[in-house]
């Protein structure tokens, strides 16, 4: 069977608005036209997979399983109970430091415009009274889920872009399509190789200037998503307060800048970047160290770069 390198081949990509955040798509094809083909495919599927779980779109089941949060049970596809069940494992591995109940935490906190006071302890502990894993009901045998509260909400906003990127993967490979790297936003996934037969390169955000790459990272057949502080956040009287939230307590995750997870699912990437980033180095890294087939690194205030064991790189930063 001919590699990549030995055939002849062309990389198509394109960048498009999806799920309100940007996507990239890189294909190997033999043609261009065939490449754009399957690049078209890649955007349908993720605006299918946006029709499940978003939780913005009136007629989604997401929305759905939150209006009825406390009322009834809702039947849902199989994917997205996957989903779920999914997530509930990811928070029970992290100690609730990642959570898809979330999204019923009030607006206390806003990150878009300029706060003029912080919340009150009060106004935190109130904002997060819905918020809870151990609240989703789930019944395998119905396909059902229920949130246990009035008011509770689910949303996919710490999952959502790297189940797409998988999803789309599958897709693609399911088609023959030889290599490619779907990009959603920082969560990231790849198969094959590039066309030369090198293997793909990860660029790793320097957290102190996201425009710059401080490591090139190879990688086959897996994935990598970041989270950090320099992506939306708050200065208030000389303090930094990032916009990712500990589910636990309502306030602002500290002692961190930035998390890079890889593992073969850009799903579990994910979410654990962001659990990381909440549960802080110690704790994160001893999570890592439990899970195989999962590396991180984590660069925490003092910018002093952490890394769990099968990562190697040079560093110029």
């Amino acid at each position: 069977m001919l590699t990549v390198a030995q055939e002849k081949h062309i990389t198509a990509h394109r960048t498009v608005k999806l799920m309100g955040n940007r996507f990239d798509f890189t294909i190997v094809a033999k043609e261009t036209a065939t490449a754009n083909a399957y690049i078209d495919e890649c955007i349908t599927e993720v605006k299918r997979i946006e029709t499940i779980i978003s939780s913005w779109n009136p007629n989604s089941q997401t929305t759905k399983i939150n209006k009825n949060a406390g009322i009834v049970p809702v039947k849902v596809a199989p994917e997205l109970f996957g989903l779920v069940e999914r997530a509930i494992q990811i928070s029970k591995v992290t100690d609730g430091a990642f959570d898809i109940t979330y999204a019923a935490l009030d607006n206390v906190w806003k990150f878009n415009i300029n706060m003029e006071y912080l919340p009150t302890n009060a106004q935190v502990e109130k904002s997060i009274e819905k918020v809870g894993y151990r609240n989703i009901v789930l019944d395998k045998e119905k396909q059902t889920i229920f949130l246990a509260k009035k008011g509770m909400k689910i949303g996919f906003g710490a999952i959502g872009k790297g189940f797409a990127a998988d999803k789309v993967k599958e897709l693609m490979i399911s088609k023959g399509v030889v290599g490619g790297i779907i990009n959603a936003s920082g969560d990231l996934t790849t198969w094959g190789t590039q066309v030369s037969g090198k293997k793909w390169l990860v660029g790793i955000s320097n957290p102190l200037d996201a425009d710059k790459i401080f490591s090139w990272l190879p990688i086959v057949d897996s994935s990598v998503a970041t989270s950090g502080n320099y992506e939306k956040y708050i200065i208030f009287k000389g303090e930094k307060y990032s916009h990712i939230i500990d589910p636990r307590t309502g306030w602002p995750s500290k002692g961190v800048k930035s998390v890079s997870v890889f593992a073969k699912k850009a799903e579990l990437c994910d979410a654990l970047a962001t659990s990381i980033f909440v549960m802080g180095v110690e704790t994160g890294m001893s999570v890592i160290e439990q899970l195989n087939g999962v590396e991180v690194i984590i660069v925490d205030k003092n910018n002093q770069i952490h890394k769990s064991k099968g990562i190697t790189f040079q560093n110029n930063y």
